[in-house]
């Protein structure tokens, strides 16, 4: 983690929005209704109950929207340049921050983009030209381009800012 607050020269974490995160949330509760009602209407038509099938019901039809609603709550895209590097961490696929120094970065500009025609959307995205995206709403970010070749946009609500933070880091590094 941060050895100290001052070695952190910029900071953003982004959740997905109130509202998609509210209408996930409601779609699975209507999930797991209407498959409370099918296992309601199933048993009653079965004479004895089979157990394999109920049992496959309740973990699919209620646990697996449960799941799906709190990781929406857990997910936040969490960006930080230090002194020591860029730091990014799509918490909870990433426990651990992706550190980048400014050795690795070839170049870095902040930019406006499509995320549905260039990633097909908003999360951790392959573009469809190559290149990797984390976003979790808008169409501004960091475009970085690493010395290795490989691209990697950041999507931020701050773009400048991060842009700058990494001006900041390169010229120190």
């Amino acid at each position: 983690m941060i050895d100290n607050e001052t070695d952190v020269i910029f900071r953003e974490v982004q959740r997905f929005s109130l509202w998609l995160r509210w209408m996930i949330t409601i779609s699975m509760v209507l999930a797991i209704v209407i498959d409370c009602v099918a296992l309601q209407k199933k048993s009653s038509q079965q004479a004895p109950p089979d157990i394999l099938p109920t049992i496959l019901l309740i973990a699919v039809g209620i646990l697996l929207p449960i799941a799906v609603s709190v990781l929406f709550w857990l997910l936040k895209l969490e960006t930080e340049v230090r002194t020591d590097g860029l730091y990014i961490r799509f918490f909870p696929f990433h426990i651990q921050y992706k550190k980048f120094t400014a050795e690795d970065l070839s170049e870095y500009y902040a930019r406006t983009y499509r995320p549905i025609l260039e990633y097909g959307g908003w999360g951790i995205r392959c573009g469809w030209r190559g290149g990797r995206a984390y976003n979790v709403s808008g169409n501004k970010g960091v475009q970085l381009v690493l010395k290795n070749g490989k691209r990697l946009l950041i999507g931020s609500q701050k773009a400048e800012e991060l842009a700058d933070a990494l001006g900041s880091l390169t010229q120190t590094g």
